[in-house]
């Protein structure tokens, strides 16, 4: 077994920012209908290659009807402070890919080539339900004693409580439930944490039959979705406090703590607020020997005739920005927001993270404008940029349209289509979409592209030990 320290395990954001740049993506891609099986696309994103935005990998799941969602590396660098200096053969080798409608996580070793993933295992359904009591995994990250999977459902997969199930590193065998106390937690959706802090926070959306087949009109307007923060002691699994948004604040999803080892402050976004159908992101802090949260952006809705609008939304004469994805770059300067509904990319400066400041917006698709990409002026665009990815160095973000089947269907009846764009951030604040670079369509073989992953790493799937 190799002691040699994975080279794309960084001890430091700073030591990440100078990292080589990505040279592949993948890429979760799944077929609504359940007809063909989802995939694993891995695109080119050497700006030097002839194959530059193109699909150059394709590994189809065995099976139908996953739907692919959220996925992520085995390892990340974390590994620095739970397997020792030398991590003794751990590598970011292995993607696992959670089925967020079959309760299955398919495993895939991107090793010997990288733009051929292999598959190596599955975990099935019962193992998951039967070993930790969950069903529908959703995010993954590595965490100090195992992987650390958050699902939405119990074992019988409609209902909650939605938890933590602990994979080991090596096997990918579950191990257990992480929770050893869940206090008043009950709905599930992100897990992340400040290693330092021994802090781990969850957020909520909802249990699997309030997502099922869409928005349910009656449990929003009666604020029945997940609406607050969840702080836990890491090293003991227990509840150690709960933060309340309001109850009007719907859907807490997207957690991206600072990159900075000893920072304690972090952002979460909120989809909607059933007051005025703005959407919101919120900053989380230590306060004391207590956490805390306060809004620091708002986005409002924006007004649109009825007939240009759904049915779910028809009521109210307006677009709701649907804030569906946050992310923040790895020297915690920009953080990146991504309004599903109004189409739109926001860019902020948060080197003061309690008083964000917008630098840039960039529009693509939207349930109204449908705007289209440069690299195709006459094509309106459905969708609109949903899951959001920063590189290491902070210089490009990737997005794609897709948020979930039944919610694509909801909000863009008339289909959403498959696109993934590219933009190019600059370092003092900006944004520009990258005309060479807009794989969409058929590049993905009629399935609907979800979440990305960048070789190496990237600015959401990696903790550090070290400062600088």
């Amino acid at each position: 077994m190799s002691t040699t320290t994975d080279p794309t395990f960084y001890r430091s954001p700073v030591e990440a920012i100078a990292a080589p740049p990505e040279r592949l993506a993948y890429v979760v891609a799944f077929d609504r209908t359940g007809e063909t099986p989802d995939a694993l696309a891995v695109l080119d994103t050497d700006p030097d290659s002839a194959d530059h935005g193109r699909v150059v990998g394709w590994a189809e799941l065995p099976t139908k009807g996953d739907e692919l969602h959220h996925f992520g590396w085995n390892a990340c660098s974390s590994a620095f402070a739970h397997a020792g200096h030398h991590t003794d053969g751990l590598q970011r080798r292995y993607l696992l890919l959670p089925g967020l409608r079959s309760s299955k996580v398919h495993i895939y070793d991107t090793q010997p080539d990288p733009r051929q993933p292999r598959l190596v295992r599955t975990i099935g359904a019962a193992e998951l339900a039967e070993k930790a009591g969950y069903s529908r995994p959703h995010t993954l990250h590595c965490g100090p004693d195992g992987v650390y999977l958050s699902c939405l459902g119990a074992a019988n997969g409609d209902e909650g409580p939605g938890g933590i199930a602990v994979l080991d590193h090596d096997t990918f065998d579950v191990l257990r439930a992480w929770e050893t106390d869940r206090g008043p937690q009950h709905m599930a959706y992100d897990a992340w944490w400040h290693l330092n802090q021994n802090t781990l926070i969850t957020s909520e959306w909802g249990t699997p039959s309030m997502i099922e087949d869409g928005v349910v009109p009656e449990l929003l307007l009666d604020n029945r979705y997940g609406h607050a923060l969840h702080f836990w002691n890491l090293a003991e699994g227990r509840h150690e406090q709960r933060v309340d948004l309001g109850a009007q604040h719907q859907m807490v999803l997207e957690l991206r703590p600072s990159h900075d080892p000893n920072a304690t402050w972090g952002f979460v976004g909120v989809v909607i607020s059933t007051e005025d159908l703005s959407a919101s992101v919120w900053r989380w802090y230590r306060d004391g020997d207590r956490w805390a949260a306060e809004k620091v952006i708002t986005i409002p809705a924006e007004p649109a005739p009825a007939e240009q609008l759904p049915p779910a939304l028809q009521p109210f004469g307006a677009v709701p920005p649907l804030v569906t994805d946050i992310d923040l770059s790895v020297d915690d300067r920009f953080l990146y927001v991504s309004c599903w509904g109004t189409g739109e990319l926001k860019q902020y400066d948060v080197s003061d993270p309690a008083h964000p400041r917008e630098t840039a917006s960039v529009r693509l698709g939207g349930i109204v404008a449908r705007e289209p990409h440069p690299a195709a002026p006459g094509e309106p665009l459905s969708g609109g940029p949903q899951m959001v990815e920063v590189s290491r160095d902070g210089r490009r973000v990737y997005v794609t349209n897709s948020l979930y089947g039944s919610w694509d269907d909801q909000f863009y009846p008339d289909g959403v289509g498959a696109w993934l764009a590219k933009l190019d951030a600059d370092q003092t604040g900006g944004l520009h979409l990258n005309e060479n670079f807009f794989p969409r369509g058929q590049e993905f073989r009629g399935r609907r592209v979800h979440q990305v992953r960048l070789q190496g790493g990237d600015a959401s799937s990696d903790s550090y030990c070290f400062a600088r």
